[in-house]
């Protein structure tokens, strides 16, 4: 299924993907292949699980609430109590990490209000305390990182304008983040779900990606299911001074995949700093975490690699409740 057709597409289109009636034809006069292949490819990856969708990713904190939580799990609970947050329609990515605090997930909502609501469910159902880290200040958040080739920075991106958003986006914005239906007209079908005009669907989603509450319309890569398997989320502990210069510095990086700031906890967690290594090996993300340490930014700050050992859910955010996928 891997060949060099499907190479390019998920190198090529994890963003950037057309904003017109049939952009499975514009893809398709890219890689000079019929429209109907490009859409038979992409059902293909994503009956396979290669990818989870053709939409969009939507800028933490812009078009609703999250945060990155965690717990202490003991062994013996992690499948039902992965099973008891992964039932938070909220709650997009969990992982099994390698760490005392072992089970890392994101939680979203439509507001803050309902984002609380949420972790306080989890915490009482489950018994156990939820590490709460909200995000302050991103330098990285776009993961559509090539596959092949060398290592390349990420653009960092502007910042975004939330003040473009409508109450009528929201629907919008959910209905990308869930996927576009696999057909040529994908927009129009969209349009019609919500009952909309094609031209007005396409119309806000180049708003809204201009004002950066979008990060990106394309493929949605699940990375581990096509072998980059040894992903480590590392986490440094630095003085707030020192934390600007570091995250630019770390962004920067060929190999690191996302970068950003989040809330310490006194007496509990004092890392701030967190970056994501994408990798084909633990050598390989080791190899790009030594480059990262040694940068001067770095110079002695102390730092944990909490490498990946699971994926217990991996979709897109919860930004309108209604229609939204559980």
């Amino acid at each position: 299924m891997f060949d060099a057709i499907n190479q390019r597409l998920l190198d090529e289109f994890q963003r950037d993907l057309p904003l017109v009636a049939r952009p499975f034809a514009v893809i398709g006069e890219t890689l000079e292949i019929p429209e109907h292949d490009v859409i038979r490819r992409l059902d293909a990856m994503q009956s396979a699980g290669m990818i989870s969708r053709v939409g969009a990713t939507i800028r933490p904190n812009t078009a609703g609430a999250s945060t990155l939580a965690a717990l202490a799990i003991p062994e013996a609970r992690i499948e039902d109590v992965a099973a008891i947050v992964g039932a938070e329609p909220g709650v997009n990515h969990a992982y099994l990490r390698e760490d005392d605090w072992n089970f890392w997930f994101v939680a979203t909502a439509p507001t803050q209000q309902a984002l609380a609501d949420s972790l306080k469910r989890i915490s009482s159902r489950t018994g156990l305390d939820v590490l709460d880290l909200p995000l302050l200040r991103p330098f990285n958040i776009d993961l559509g990182f090539r596959l092949s080739g060398p290592r390349q920075m990420l653009r960092a991106g502007d910042a975004p304008d939330p003040s473009v958003v409508r109450d009528g986006d929201r629907p919008l914005l959910q209905a990308m983040v869930e996927g576009l239906p696999l057909g040529k007209r994908p927009f129009a079908a969209l349009a019609m779900k919500l009952a909309r005009t094609e031209e007005e669907v396409l119309a806000r989603l180049a708003v809204l990606l201009a004002a950066g509450i979008i990060t990106r319309i394309g493929v949605i890569v699940r990375h581990r299911a096509i072998g980059w398997s040894s992903n480590a989320m590392v986490v440094w502990e630095l003085p707030e001074e020192r934390i600007e210069a570091a995250g630019l510095s770390l962004a920067a990086l060929p190999g690191v995949t996302l970068c950003y700031q989040r809330r310490t906890v006194p007496g509990v967690w004092p890392f701030a700093l967190f970056c994501m290594i994408h990798a084909r090996s633990r050598a390989e993300a080791q190899s790009v975490l030594a480059i990262a340490a040694a940068k001067p930014e770095l110079a002695g700050a102390r730092h944990r690699a909490l490498f990946s050992t699971r994926c217990f859910k991996q979709m897109g955010a919860l930004v309108h409740s209604e229609g939204a996928a559980a």
